[in-house]
């Protein structure tokens, strides 16, 4: 019986993943890691202390397990390498068989989320060289939290962005959560990079789905990239505040309209977000 780890257990996407896996008929045994356990006590499964920064003490916690999923930090680039590694090398040396590894599409020059995606593109090198089997999935932009925003969209009548009239491929937490446990729980992925995402919207067509979920008149009102990035570090700060911007100044520039093999991952399409989108009508309406 196989054993899948799942790091960042505690975090929302990985909390979807190990759910997906314990959904998923077959998985095996599943154990969460988290550097806080006690934060991911309501999975109802095994948690194990997992610290990307405590190499050590994530060999013992890897202990037993044949395949790991190694969740993306959220440190700061220049940091996120070295965590990475010590997940990598603590798989090693605990006997681990399979990595498989949530990068992200984006930019690699000239934004400012590059230096984000510049350090993911050194963990995929990194997970490649290991010498275990590996699977590396790139992942579209979450649609969450412009769904957590809605409340200030209306407010302001707007979605207001740098992004212009560039496509995003937009994903869900969870279509990403069931796409990873059949990376996980089946070796015919190995050795693939996947792009993970949905049909491509602009800003425009998102505003379109958010009144037809929603029942707002909501307008998409370009921004310049200096006008939005002092618009988000006000509001997020300096750090997050120029990730984002990177972000949607890389929505402009082609970066995140990719195309997209969900469906070999998966082994079904992605979610239409139409579907998505009536889920949320129905529910608001409920």
């Amino acid at each position: 019986m196989t054993t899948i780890a799942v790091t960042a257990a505690s975090g929302q996407l990985g909390r979807a993943i190990v759910r997906a896996l314990t959904a998923r008929a077959g998985a095996g045994t599943v154990i969460g890691l988290a550097r806080t356990p006690e934060k991911a006590g309501d999975l109802g499964g095994e948690v194990r202390k997992g610290d990307y920064g405590d190499r050590a003490g994530l060999e013992r916690s890897l202990h037993g397990v044949d395949v790991v999923l190694l969740v993306s930090g959220m440190d700061e680039p220049g940091k996120r390498i070295g965590q990475h590694r010590n997940v990598i090398e603590a798989a090693k040396t605990a006997g681990v068989r399979k990595i498989v590894y949530t990068s992200v599409q984006g930019p690699d020059e000239g934004s400012s989320f590059s230096a984000v995606v510049k350090s993911n593109r050194q963990t995929e090198q990194d997970v490649r060289e290991s010498g275990l089997d590996w699977v590396i999935g790139r992942n579209g932009i979450y649609i969450e939290p412009d769904i957590d925003y809605i409340e200030t969209y209306k407010v302001s009548g707007e979605i207001a962005n740098c992004a212009g009239d560039g496509k995003c491929g937009y994903t869900t937490r969870d279509e990403l959560a069931y796409a990873y446990a059949q990376m996980l729980g089946s070796d015919a992925h190995n050795g693939h990079t996947y792009n993970l995402h949905g049909q491509s919207l602009n800003q425009a067509e998102l505003a379109e789905c958010f009144n037809q979920a929603f029942g707002t008149s909501l307008v998409y009102r370009p921004m310049s990239v200096e006008e939005y990035k002092q618009d988000r570090i006000a509001e997020l700060g300096e750090f997050i505040g120029t990730v984002i911007t990177g972000i949607y100044s890389g929505i402009r520039d082609g970066a995140f309209d990719n195309p997209s093999n969900y469906a070999d991952a998966a082994g079904r399409p992605h979610q239409t977000w139409e579907d998505y989108f009536s889920a949320i009508r129905a529910g608001a309406k409920a």
